[in-house]
């Protein structure tokens, strides 16, 4: 799904130590999104299997609201619908009047190659405005309702896989985009910042756009990261690391 975002936040961390800076991308989850160290990646996957359900929940329904309001400015969220996370998919805990949607992704939103992906610590708060919401959002719902029924990766792959070509998972639209702007998320255990990695926004493009050089993506001082993706995703993420978290506070440096 588009959820490789969370390996591309990680993945991005990765590349931009390399490069002497700090970097993300996912798992686009995902992600959204969470980093995992390529040294990670090589290991042993520290999480082989789902781990009970309950452990991907939050304490309450209200402290799920809350987290996921935390994604975007007030100005945004306040208005958005939210969505929680329910015994068989998300379910709408607040009514919005501005057309995005804001939730808190948990660890399948990743790509299936992602070391992470059934990592019960992650919370990923994002906010979709309505072009993703149209065209992002309706995926991750569906691969959770998957994952609630108890299919394996191996199943929601193949899931996934036959979605795509039904033309049910489709390309972003022009203009999808989200908000990940909480410093109460968790996005890996290697995310740096206690979990919450940076502030940032989120673009959706079509995997057959220009890659990421139209997008200056990836260039030494360019705040624009990610592009690659080699997830069954028809769809490619890319990244801006944004000055502040969304309550105005300021986030960490990105290094260049």
């Amino acid at each position: 799904m588009r959820g490789n975002r969370m390996l591309a936040i990680r993945n991005l961390t990765q590349t931009r130590r390399a490069l002497g800076a700090l970097a993300a991308g996912a798992a686009a989850l995902a992600l959204t999104l969470a980093i995992a160290a390529p040294a990670l990646a090589q290991a042993a996957h520290p999480y082989p299997e789902r781990a009970p359900l309950d452990q991907y929940r939050l304490p309450s329904q209200a402290d799920e609201v809350a987290l996921a309001r935390s994604a975007a400015p007030p100005a945004i969220s306040d208005k958005a619908e939210v969505l929680v996370l329910g015994a068989q998919g998300y379910e709408t805990a607040a009514n919005g009047t501005n057309g995005f949607v804001c939730i808190v992704e948990r660890s399948w939103a990743s790509g299936f190659d992602d070391a992470a992906f059934w990592n019960p610590k992650i919370r990923g708060p994002i906010c979709f405005n309505p072009a993703s919401v149209r065209s992002v959002l309706p995926t991750y719902l569906q691969r959770t309702r998957w994952v609630l029924a108890g299919d394996s990766k191996a199943g929601l792959v193949d899931k996934t896989k036959a979605a795509i070509a039904a033309g049910q998972i489709r390309p972003p639209e022009a203009g999808a985009m989200c908000y990940m702007m909480s410093k109460g998320g968790y996005l890996g255990d290697d995310a740096g910042g206690g979990g919450h990695w940076h502030p940032h926004l989120m673009f959706f493009v079509p995997h057959d756009a220009a890659g990421a050089t139209a997008w200056g993506a990836n260039q030494h001082g360019s705040p624009v990261m990610g592009g690659d993706n080699t997830d069954i995703d028809p769809a490619v993420v890319y990244f801006v690391v944004v000055s502040t978290w969304s309550d105005g506070t300021p986030g960490p440096m990105m290094g260049m």
